[in-house]
């Protein structure tokens, strides 16, 4: 028996903390897999579906183990869930005086020399950023961490974070005034002398994109295992961090920055108000020259255009005019050297994108109603991260619910590179087929058919009625979210909560206390959602989730994978919409006592033959093609419930 086991299976120590624990035979064959990779620089991919008890499988042999671990998950959410609830649980039970830190983001952490700075210059901000610079500022004085996840009467979206928050352009390190009260600086010191550090993917390739570039800064330190929560993530943040990006907005802040360094120098003013100015139009020039409303696109489809040429050319000239004016100035104080190479760096980032010559790579762009963001993507990871593995030779775990594909690996193992790491793949101990029933509704029309999504209101009506609500309704586009949120309100009689309307914490908040809404979603409703018992009784999800073939990074792959010989359908499309319908269906069974309803309303599940693989990939339900079937699994759900109360108040 593997170490991780023998404390798994003694029911004195996890018994008392979990109330009805009881150790699950994939639980235990995760820890033993973990514990074996540990110490030995190999991989290991692990598929563990819901109900798994994979957090638990994981943290038992990482906590046991010598050496510092890093764990990574995909949201800041579940990492702050790890940090506060379930690593304390583990270390309780197992008694061992493990040293944890959680790190997250720079952006995360309050910066108080820019805190300083902009108070200063409160009387040029907007009268709502003014005043939550004071609330920022009387909470600076009580933080112990400076995490800004603590103010939460500050949304996350407020204008007043970029203001007081730094980023990797802006942070002056060890010469900033206030280095030694810096709540990052400390995160980071007490991470470096943890056995076990919380972090998420963003950060671990932040931390990865700087080694591979030769940086002599590090985020995150050595460590002899690297654990990932929600690995299926995995190769699109990669991809994000090993590409390059640069948006008007930074621009925008280098700008200000250089204004506000300004103050401590014998600089020109005037004349840098004048080239800041012609910067800020540049930036504007350049959004103006992308046309009006909010587009995501590669960049050759504009690239010809004298407008945007135009604009590209004029804005890259005045960066380097600005440039070429704070390096005399960069050693007049370190905010200003800062600064000039911070504009040195995006006239390199802005002369190498409009030129658009590396291979491989993606050119796109994405406009917001005031800014643009120019991206560079590669169009696979492999190659950079089988290189991070050279350079830090430790052993890697990768886990999630789902990793494969009809049963195999071969696609998320040739995305990021490991080919030759052992997989593992665990079954839920749900009894789904007690527990669910999945409906693939008759008589819809062809999903691209103009009349598709009122065609799939209509039907689904009456399975929203059986369920009594308590139903998400995910979709593949924000415009049949849009419709369907027209068409629902006016024939449903519980509430109706739409995406866009609320944030997505509130959201959830207000499905959990009504306990018979709907809840309209898309993307970031399929997955990273956990919601327990009565109140989610049914999912419904509109189409199968093929990626938008509008997306230019993913058309640029499509394109790539075909030119050289292979089918991008088979091994590139029809792989992630069935990772992602997975992702989706996890939402119903969360819990040995949920029930519920799955609903895949898309023909062509059934039409085509492609539509096997995702059947097969899905859990074991009970099938049905019938509206009636639904109706009376739900009258038998609530004739248990009933019977139950009864009983209940029969012994009570």
């Amino acid at each position: 028996m593997t170490s991780a086991r023998n404390h798994l299976t003694d029911l004195t120590r996890f018994a008392p903390l979990l109330p009805g624990y009881q150790p699950r035979e994939a639980q235990l064959a995760m820890a033993d897999a973990v514990d074996a990779v540990i110490g030995t620089g190999g991989t290991l991919m692990v598929e563990a579906e819901t109900g798994t008890g994979k957090t638990l499988a994981y943290l038992v042999p990482a906590l046991l183990s010598e050496g510092p671990t890093l764990v990574s998950t995909g949201t800041k959410s579940l990492q702050d869930q790890l940090f506060f609830k379930d690593v304390p649980l583990v270390k309780k039970a197992l008694g061992l005086p493990r040293k944890v830190a959680l790190l997250k983001g720079r952006a995360n952490y309050l910066c108080p020399y820019r805190l300083t700075l902009h108070q200063e210059e409160a009387r040029f901000l907007t009268r709502e950023t003014a005043e939550q610079l004071q609330i920022v500022a009387h909470w600076a004085g009580r933080t112990k961490t400076g995490d800004i996840a603590e103010l939460q009467q500050i949304a996350e979206d407020a204008p007043v974070w970029p203001w007081v928050t730094s980023t990797a352009d802006n942070c002056l390190g060890t010469d900033c005034p206030n280095y030694q009260e810096c709540p990052l600086m400390k995160a980071r010191k007490e991470a470096q002398e943890a056995d076990l550090v919380v972090v998420n993917h963003h950060l671990f390739f932040a931390d990865a994109a700087l080694r591979g570039n030769g940086s002599a800064s590090e985020l995150l330190p050595s460590a002899n295992t690297v654990i990932f929560d929600e690995a299926h993530q995995l190769p699109e943040i990669a991809a994000a961090f090993f590409g390059d990006t640069l948006s008007t907005r930074q621009v925008q802040e280098l700008g200000r920055d250089s204004l506000s360094e300004a103050g401590h120098t014998a600089a020109d003013l005037a004349r840098l108000n004048q080239l800041i100015a012609a910067v800020e139009k540049g930036c504007l020039d350049l959004r103006l020259s992308l046309g009006e409303g909010e587009r995501r696109e590669p960049w050759s489809e504009v690239a010809e255009k004298d407008a945007v040429i135009d604009a590209g050319d004029t804005l890259l000239a005045a960066l380097r005019d600005l440039e070429m004016f704070l390096g005399p100035l960069a050693k007049a104080s370190r905010g200003m050297e800062a600064c000039a190479r911070r504009a040195s760096e995006q006239v390199d980032c802005l002369a190498a994108y409009l030129k658009g010559e590396q291979p491989n790579r993606v050119y796109w762009f994405e406009t917001f109603k005031r800014t643009v963001v120019l991206h560079s993507t590669p169009l696979s990871v492999a190659a950079q991260l089988r290189a991070q593995r050279e350079r830090q030779p430790c052993s890697w775990v990768l886990t999630s619910a789902t990793l494969s594909v009809g049963g195999r690996f071969e696609h998320i193992q040739k995305r990021l590179g490991m080919d030759s790491a052992t997989t593992l793949r665990l079954e839920s101990p749900f009894d789904f087929k007690r527990q669910a029933v999945f409906y693939a509704p008759d008589g819809l029309p062809a999903p691209n058919d103009p009349g598709y999504t009122a065609a799939l209101c209509e039907a689904m009506v009456p399975v929203i009625n059986a369920a009594k609500g308590r139903t998400f309704f995910l979709f593949t586009s924000h415009r049949a979210l849009r419709e369907a949120a027209q068409l629902l309100r006016p024939r449903l009689d519980y509430p109706l909560l739409v995406q866009g309307e609320s944030g997505r914490r509130e959201l959830l908040d207000s499905f959990r206390e009504k306990g018979n809404a709907v809840l309209l979603g898309t993307s970031s409703f399929w997955e990273g959602i956990d919601v327990r018992g009565e109140a989610l009784s049914c999912v419904i999800i509109d189409k199968l989730p093929f990626g938008s073939p509008g997306d230019p990074v993913a058309a640029a792959r499509i394109e790539h994978i075909n030119r050289n010989g292979g089918n991008a359908f088979r091994d590139y499309q029809l792989p992630q919409a069935v990772l992602a319908l997975r992702q989706g269906a996890g939402r119903l069974i969360r819990d040995p006592k949920d029930t519920g309803l799955l609903v895949v309303a898309d023909p062509r599940l059934l039409t085509r033959s492609y539509g096997k693989l995702f059947v097969n990939s899905l859990p074991n339900m009970t099938r049905t093609r019938k509206l009636d079937v639904v109706q009376r699994f739900f009258d038998y759900l609530a004739r248990q419930q009933q019977e139950g109360q009864a009983t209940e108040q029969i012994e009570s």
